[in-house]
């Protein structure tokens, strides 16, 4: 048998990666699965795992749990997971932990489950994730179960968050979702993406703004806390103001707890991508995609928190709590864009390259000589160092999800 491990599924939102929350898989991609513009389910097909399997799964949090607070014990330091307590953990169970003898990726799976559970009962054991994309699609009853028993397994847990469509929370009676909360789901995140209808047929989404408010409202009505999640630049250049003024208007109708943006990023392999080397679809510079953040926000008149918290977007530091800080979040943006044109470039090509050195290291190959030729470009100022720069970036890009 060897040790226990839990499936993870492939994303989570950024807070809940900074928060070290648990990341428990109830359902396996997405039900709907068509957005143009995401590449992170495509070709996978969605299904529901039993209530049998994540209850095992549970469990084996909870016994990987105990294993790392005694070792801990063992190692002196009082049940605290310090560095080299994960280390242990596999040194003493290498049976369990031998990639020649599991294969690869059995390792890499109980890997990461030990040291997702390592994460979270470091912080406290609080916070839960609920994968993948739409974990409300799941049979009431069976989600009910579901957070019962993680409930019961661990009562310190404070919230328990999950992605839902905001289709699938309008298609729910109210008294479900009050159920859902008594059973402890705490809050939603939404892929709002747009609130203008034109922008959310082309991107296929399967709803309309007014089914978003819809479904914001009955959420917060049920006591759920509710995180959108918008996309500035999902409407091209043609659409830009329309997706910005209107997305505006669904955010303070709605007006969610919480607004996270995550600037598009036009990816491989999507249906988005094919229109845009086609030439249907014109994306946004850096500097568009700013501007167009700077129209939704002058335009939000929600009591919500806005956070940039997100690997695509440029200017993080564009946060705070509406409306008492939107001054302040205008304040950042103006003084980016009133910067000269090649600073820009710098600060564009700076903040893109530290994330993905943080993410991956130092760009190598084909990308590594890109960006040589976009920072040489900066250095002499060539008349071409926007096309240099964007080229770069893009590349660049296409590694942050």
């Amino acid at each position: 048998m060897g040790a226990p491990y839990h499936e993870i599924g492939p994303i989570r939102p950024p807070n809940e990666g900074s928060d070290r929350s648990l990341l428990l898989r109830l359902t396996r991609n997405c039900p709907w699965n068509r957005c143009a513009f995401c590449a992170t389910y495509k070709g996978k097909r969605f299904s529901l795992r039993s209530i049998d399997e994540i209850k095992r799964d549970i469990d084996a949090v909870k016994t990987l749990a105990e294993a790392l607070k005694a070792e801990s014990w063992r190692m002196g330091f009082g049940g605290a997971i310090r560095p080299g307590v994960v280390k242990a953990v596999v040194e003493n169970d290498p049976r369990s932990y031998d990639p020649e003898r599991i294969g690869v990726e059995a390792y890499a799976q109980r890997l990461q489950s030990l040291i997702n559970v390592a994460d979270w009962v470091s912080s406290g054991a609080k916070t839960v994730f609920l994968q993948d994309a739409n974990s409300p699609q799941m049979p009431l009853e069976d989600l009910v179960s579901v957070l019962t028993y993680l409930k019961n397994a661990f009562p310190q847990i404070e919230r328990i968050t999950s992605y839902a469509r905001s289709k699938t929370i309008f298609r729910k009676p109210v008294d479900d979702l009050v159920r859902l909360r008594e059973a402890g789901l705490s809050r939603i995140h939404m892929g709002v993406e747009s609130g203008c209808d034109e922008v959310l047929s082309q991107i296929q989404k399967g709803v309309t703004g007014d089914e978003h408010i819809a479904a914001g409202k009955k959420a917060r009505e049920a006591g759920l806390e509710v995180c959108a999640y918008v996309m500035p630049g999902l409407g091209g250049k043609r659409l830009s103001e329309r997706h910005a003024l209107e997305t505006a208007r669904v955010l303070n109708e709605m007006e969610p707890h919480f607004i996270r943006l995550r600037t598009l990023v036009p990816r491989l392999g999507t249906p988005l991508w094919e229109k845009l080397r086609s030439g249907e679809f014109e994306a946004l510079s850096e500097d568009e995609a700013v501007e167009e953040i700077a129209l939704l926000i002058q335009n939000l008149k929600c009591r919500s928190y806005l956070a940039s918290d997100q690997v695509c977007n440029l200017l993080w530091a564009v946060e705070g709590k509406l409306p008492d800080d939107k001054p302040v979040m205008l304040k950042v943006i103006n003084d980016y864009l009133r910067r000269p044109p090649l600073e820009r470039l710098r600060i564009q090509m700076r903040r893109r390259l530290a994330a993905y050195r943080m993410m991956i290291g130092e760009p190598e190959g084909d990308l590594g000589s890109m960006v040589a030729i976009a920072e040489g470009a900066l250095d002499h100022g060539y008349p071409d160092v926007g096309e240099k720069v964007a080229r770069a970036l893009d590349a660049i890009k296409q590694f942050f999800i």
